[in-house]
């Protein structure tokens, strides 16, 4: 069987990453396309990739791809993908799948019209110790789930320079570049049904300054300007959110007396005291996974014990030896994602994986939140 192709669409530290990652799943990855001629060559030099360019429609038919990769903020995804699907092309996509539902919709329903394979990178799903709580909590480590928690504090420096982050028309926010994530994690421990969902937003940065030069999203701090209060800067409102709450009730593949309630609470530009972590709550015991994402270590607390404590629990071999070997966890999760989308191309058994159904509903969900409407007035009670 030959080797699948891909093209990749995105040269920051997405598109570099997604390249070598279908590298690691076994395909060739014949061509890249971004938005600047110099520097898309200079990643194309750089990674060997053979063919270079800053226009989608003419690398599409020049490269002739099985599969693309779309690497880029989430508003340029839409009419790249549109694209690709005219194609018959296969896509990968990294979170968030659009920046509105609308958009979701329209590029979900026209995936199962062509009948090409989609996959949603929102892959911290597959951090070992994530894969690991999965595992637990279908053998039922902590009985019946009933709660779930999640809770982190970026404290991102409030001056980084306005960027498509900051932007919901390019995809911005902490919804999209965040929850997405989470979500994604606690659906593949839990169970993937959402049922309900209830949010608010808060955008605490207000404005950014303008500076020119920053091109890959993991440099930008710095890019910071050394004088803020420098009377020449340029500032940029921000339109997306930096802060949020969401509640959710979920079905838990587990057979439970009542939904698992799940609280997100992220504050992107608020300092941490405590750990970042995720908690998985139960009728029996309870998992604490230290880490926004859960890196871990993963500790156990079981209620039946006498004088219980929390332990600490090693993370088993095999999950370990079933995923890449790679040290860094966002390239790690996108190459066992990729290696399960090509495998599944190829008409290979593959364990289920997240498409553009997933993302989606995500990006609906998203709306939902960002709408703001579900407060009851009781200040004249």
């Amino acid at each position: 069987m030959s080797n699948k192709t891909v093209l990749v669409y995105g040269t920051g530290f997405a598109g570099k990453g997604h390249a070598l990652a279908f590298r690691d799943a076994g395909a060739e990855v014949v061509g890249i396309v971004g938005r600047t001629d110099s520097v898309v060559k200079e990643v194309a030099a750089e990674l060997n990739i053979p063919y270079s360019g800053t226009d989608w429609l003419t690398a599409l038919q020049t490269c002739k791809p099985d599969i693309v990769s779309i690497a880029t903020p989430g508003g340029a995804h839409v009419e790249a993908i549109k694209q690709a699907i005219e194609f018959g092309c296969n896509v990968f996509c990294d979170k968030p799948l659009t920046q509105s539902g609308e958009t979701a919709e329209e590029i979900y329903q026209m995936s199962l019209k062509h009948k090409v394979k989609t996959a949603f990178a929102s892959s911290f799903r597959y951090m070992p110790e994530i894969m690991h709580a999965k595992r637990l909590v279908a053998q039922g480590a902590i009985g019946m789930p009933t709660e779930v928690e999640c809770i982190s504090h970026f404290n991102l420096d409030r001056y980084i320079p306005f960027g498509w982050s900051h932007s919901a028309e390019a995809g911005g926010g902490r919804l999209n570049n965040n929850f997405t994530h989470l979500l994604s994690i606690v659906t593949s421990v839990i169970g993937e049904k959402i049922i309900s969902i209830n949010g608010e937003v808060r955008d605490d940065m207000g404005s950014a300054p303008v500076v020119d030069g920053v091109h890959n999203f993991m440099e930008r701090r710095n890019f910071i300007p050394e004088d803020i209060n420098d009377p020449t800067l340029e500032w940029k409102k921000s339109d997306v959110e930096w802060s949020y709450t969401v509640l959710a009730q979920l079905e838990a593949e587990r057979e439970t007396t009542q939904p698992v309630s799940v609280l997100f609470k992220h504050g992107g530009l608020t300092p941490r005291f405590h750990d970042d972590h995720i908690i998985f709550h139960g009728s029996e015991g309870s998992i604490y996974i230290k880490g926004h994402y859960g890196a871990g270590p993963l500790y156990l607390f079981s209620h039946g014990n006498k004088g219980a404590q929390w332990q600490e629990v090693t993370l088993p071999e095999d999950i370990a030896s079933s995923l890449p070997n790679i040290a860094d966890d966002t390239q790690r999760s996108w190459t066992h994602l990729a290696i399960q989308f090509v495998k599944d191309i190829n008409g290979e058994q593959v364990e289920p994986y997240q498409t553009f159904e997933d993302g989606c509903r995500y990006q609906k969900i998203i709306d939902i939140i960002r709408s703001n409407d579900n407060w009851t007035d009781v200040s004249k009670l």
